[in-house]
């Protein structure tokens, strides 16, 4: 990584550098904010907050995107408090170990990793479910509830969406996985577990199933129907339900699903070319199925 290091106090400052470039770091050293501002090209800055008559908000300002954290030899409003509050990560005490302020740069690395990999995966399964045709209403539904669905991804965007609106962390376990009943008996009440392939359970296993998901924040999914439990079931159909099991499509039906489900992804021309048919063929498709393009 790149640090940056403001510090007034030459010794200490060389002291740091010098142990955290044995550790593979490039740290770079200024005793002022006016000359740490210069540049913001930094993956963290250690800021100390000890240097007298100097502002320190525009440097945190600066450095919004990096890892601010704070080195501080007494604690105040001025030197921990107002800059946390302006965007600093974390603040350590002078004297402090080598070791502590490794841990706390390694803590807020591995913080931004995850905050980049969540963001990315809400985009991609926002992406993946916005292509379904269903929108169930989450309002008034308790869990634990069992989700019906010939289509997987039915229930997948059900339970993605349930569990953001209740504001909890989301834990996967498919139960066609030997150990899952186990895992389930651990399971946190601060997090929905979605549980999938009901339908894989033997019949005595379904039943200490349901009775270890009794009053648990629990969302399960099968692509079979659904009987004999003491819970909530919530039946979700497609409105073009062409994959449902055991089942060889017609070519039309294939057609009005695709073009329904991927008409927002791709332009007429390329539509038409992956169903191999013309763009007069698909504009007489939608015409008999009564599909209205959207825009």
């Amino acid at each position: 990584m790149k640090i940056l290091i403001i510090e007034n106090e030459i010794y200490l400052a060389q002291s740091i550098a010098t142990k955290l470039g044995e550790l593979g770091h490039i740290c770079e050293m200024c005793t002022s904010t006016k000359d740490a501002i210069k540049s913001n090209n930094y993956d963290v800055v250690l800021l100390s907050t000890n240097i007298n008559g100097q502002d320190f908000l525009p440097v945190i300002e600066t450095f919004k995107k990096s890892i601010v954290i704070l080195m501080v030899s007494y604690i105040s409003n001025d030197t921990v408090s107002k800059p946390l509050a302006a965007g600093a990560k974390d603040y350590i005490l002078k004297p402090f170990m080598i070791e502590e302020l490794i841990r706390k740069i390694d803590h807020y690395q591995d913080y931004e990793k995850l905050k980049i990999k969540t963001k990315s995966y809400e985009k991609y399964l926002e992406y993946t479910f916005s292509s379904l045709t269903h929108n169930h209403n989450h309002s008034g539904i308790n869990l634990p509830v069992y989700i019906s669905s010939s289509f997987q991804k039915h229930a997948d965007s059900f339970a993605f969406k349930h569990a953001k609106e209740m504001n909890k962390p989301i834990e996967f376990i498919s139960l066609s996985d030997s150990k899952s009943l186990a895992k389930i008996e651990s399971l946190s009440s601060n997090s929905v577990l979605y549980a999938i392939n009901y339908q894989s359970l033997k019949k005595t296993d379904k039943k200490k199933f349901c009775e270890l998901i009794a009053n648990k924040n629990v969302i399960v999914s099968s692509t079979e129907n659904i009987e004999n439990v003491l819970h909530n079931i919530i039946n979700i159909k497609s409105e073009n339900n062409v994959f449902a099991q055991g089942e060889i499509l017609l070519i039309e039906d294939y057609v009005k699903f695709i073009v329904l489900n991927y008409q927002h992804k791709y332009p007429d021309t390329e539509l038409s070319k992956k169903l191999g048919i013309s763009r007069k063929s698909l504009w007489e498709r939608r015409k008999k199925y009564d599909i209205i393009k959207k825009k």
